[in-house]
């Protein structure tokens, strides 16, 4: 499902069109939606990066990758991601096939992340609110 079917999309601050997807700026989380085919590395995620930063700064956030296309994610990258990325507190993927699902599952063993995995985008959404408020 994409976020523009779901009810929380009413609730988008910001939609911003980068060279990876497009994303979806919420108070305290972002929905992303990768490009199909896209190969996700540290280098070639300075766009997106960047809007991160501006919008969030260095309060904590939340990050959902949608992942409604087949996309891959450079894994040895990880360590740069997590470095970077000190205030993300709650990170969810949405998968819709059993790969997908195992794809996060191996990616799991190399983020520091929260991490959790969903079929649902409503869930994440659900899911990712939740944690961010603990830390509130």
């Amino acid at each position: 499902m994409s976020i523009t079917y779901s009810p929380h999309y009413s609730k988008v601050l910001s939609k911003e069109i980068v060279d990876l997807g497009t994303l979806y700026f919420f108070k305290n989380f972002l929905v992303a939606e990768f490009n199909e085919g896209v190969i996700i590395g540290f280098e070639n995620f300075n766009e997106t990066r960047a809007k991160i930063e501006t919008y969030f700064g260095n309060k904590n956030f939340g990050f959902i990758a949608n992942r409604k296309h087949s996309y891959s994610i450079v894994i040895t990258d990880a360590s740069q991601f997590n470095r970077t990325f000190k205030n993300l507190k709650a990170y969810a993927t949405v998968t819709y096939s059993t790969f997908a699902s195992k794809v996060f599952e191996m990616e799991n063993h190399f983020f520091d992340f929260n991490r959790q995995n969903f079929g649902d985008l409503d869930d994440a959404i659900r899911w990712t609110e939740e944690n961010l408020k603990e830390l509130d």
